[in-house]
């Protein structure tokens, strides 16, 4: 059997506004990211994952869709992805998109269609429209939260000032939930995971996986809390997506180049998750135990462990991830007094991270997830070591999180804020004019791209040494045999590599008989604290 790709590639997420920007307006574009091919192919990962860029009035930075088949204007057009997809596949590079089926944008035709054909129209049934409770339909059809802050229901108005129905949204009220129970529904991401197959993308990662279906009846949920971690209740994770991933696996399956669906499921369970990695469903879903551990080497042994076991008990590779554009960038995870403990965004008010000390866990904790078995996704700007802003201004804050939240939770810009290229350029290099639709911090100096590509030492060097050598050793292929390392080693052997990294113990002495690989600070003859460690037997 033919190996298939996506169980141990290395795929980078582009975060498309913040990548890099070739029209000069501030905002990155599909044009930009073309510019940068090189730099990825160089670094050597296998994949780029770009988050949406299609036709959205921008509620919530692209995910709220309101053409799934188009480009927005800020990115470029469908001309530009092609050429993106086209000039990807000539350096070896595959290309994965985004899919929002969860909800899409209030702009959307359907949408308004459904707006302007009124109660028990067949519009309607595109989407979730509810009558409300009360004498007079003015309370919401369940208490149900948004995720964003606030309720999961926005009334409608008619054009006369009477009000009328519900709408339900799992997020913003500009991203109404689609009906998942009617079969147009279904029929319209079927064509939109073709026309994508069409043009040559490799796979999609699917936003929100767990939350296509609700639960019969729409019973109110027990707990009123939501936040962007692991979510409970009858809103999430119903056995009914799973007939939807299968039906979506048949269309990739009819396809040739081994395509590959990736799941965005907050789903805490091991044993939940791995129902969505059945043999006929998705191919990979992220690790977000892992990437919520505490910085404790007991938990990560345990993490790993356990989602090793549940994602082979299906014949699924795990699928190891520290950071995206949802979270707090692990490098200033890391730096906490309790290191990993939020990873909800980080404001002025907020708890400082030490960056440095960060930094070195950071690099540590990479070094430990590239010699993992399975598959592995890197948020770009990591390779660069670059932590969250922190300190942003509230008046540049643009997620809706912000503004939900009546301002108490800062929301995910921090880790969103656009590359440095350039250590000297306007806005670091990352657009031709200097303009940059998030401020960046002054520490990205020392820390752009050009400062660290080729330098040995850096971070960026550091990330190009792991991904060369966990392909020669094939790491992502290999299996894990854990070795008993102490209380703060996580070890284990993959194949012919040793690993251990020293999360908070003191320094310990190298075991005999074997050379260095790589490592994530300097060593001589001993493991530091915070430090990862690859070996080789002499």
């Amino acid at each position: 059997m033919t190996h298939q790709w996506w169980r141990d590639a290395v795929i980078y997420q582009i975060y498309p506004r913040s990548f890099a920007d070739a029209s000069g307006d501030g905002y990155g574009d599909l044009r930009g990211v073309i510019s940068k091919l090189d730099y990825l192919r160089d670094l050597g990962v296998d994949a780029v994952w770009l988050s949406p860029f299609y036709t959205s009035p921008m509620a919530d930075a692209g995910y709220d869709v309101a053409d799934y088949c188009d480009v927005d204007p800020m990115f470029g057009d469908l001309a530009d992805a092609d050429a993106l997809i086209a000039e990807a596949h000539e350096r070896g590079l595959r290309i994965i998109v985004d899919l929002v089926p969860n909800h899409s944008s209030s702009e959307h035709r359907l949408f308004q269609a459904a707006l302007a054909a009124g109660p028990g129209s067949p519009e309607r049934e595109n989407y979730l429209f509810r009558d409300g409770l009360g004498d007079e339909g003015e309370l919401p059809p369940n208490n149900w939260t948004a995720v964003f802050g606030g309720r999961s229901w926005t009334r409608l108005t008619a054009a006369d000032g009477t009000p009328e129905q519900w709408y339900l949204h799992l997020f913003d009220p500009e991203q109404p939930d689609w009906n998942w129970e009617h079969e147009p529904v279904r029929e319209l991401f079927d064509d939109t995971l073709r026309f994508w197959l069409d043009k040559g993308v490799d796979g999609f990662r699917v936003d929100v996986a767990h939350g296509l279906v609700k639960a019969e009846g729409l019973p109110d949920q027990v707990s009123t809390d939501s936040d962007l971690g692991f979510q409970t209740g009858p809103q999430w994770d119903q056995d009914g997506v799973h007939e939807i991933y299968r039906r979506w696996r048949a269309v990739l399956d009819g396809y040739d180049g081994d395509r590959s669906l990736v799941a965005e499921a907050w789903v805490e369970d091991p044993e939940r998750l791995k129902l969505y990695l059945r043999p006929d469903e998705m191919h990979t879903a992220f690790n977000f135990e892992f990437l919520d551990c505490l910085w404790d080497a007991d938990a990560y042994r345990k993490v790993i462990a356990s989602t090793m076991a549940a994602n082979e008990s299906v014949g699924a590779p795990t699928t190891w991830v520290l950071s995206n554009h949802d979270v707090v960038r692990h490098v200033s995870r890391l730096g906490l007094t309790v290191p990993g403990s939020s990873h909800e965004g980080l404001g002025l008010r907020d708890e400082q991270p030490d960056n440095v000390l960060g930094l070195r866990r950071g690099r540590a904790a990479t070094l430990m997830m590239l010699a993992l078995p399975g598959s592995a996704y890197l948020y770009q700007g990591e390779e660069l070591g670059l932590p969250d802003h922190t300190t942003l201004a509230d008046d540049v804050r643009q997620d809706p999180t912000w503004t939900r939240s009546g301002h108490t939770r800062v929301g995910r810009d921090g880790c969103r804020v656009p590359l440095p290229w350039l250590a000297d350029a306007p806005a670091y290099g990352f657009s031709p004019t200097g303009e940059s639709w998030l401020p960046q911090p002054d520490s990205f100096e020392e820390l752009a791209a050009d400062r660290q590509v080729g330098v040995a030492g850096s971070t960026w060097t550091l990330y190009r040494d792991a991904l060369r050598l966990r392909r020669e050793f094939g790491l992502g292929r290999g299996e894990l045999t854990w070795l008993d390392a102490g209380e703060h080693v996580v070890g284990f052997d993959n194949g012919d590599v040793r690993v251990l990294t020293n999360v908070l113990g003191d320094p310990q002495p190298l075991p005999e008989g074997w050379t260095v690989l790589l490592a994530s600070a300097d060593v001589d003859g001993e493991l530091p604290t915070d430090v990862t460690v690859w070996l080789q037997r002499v």
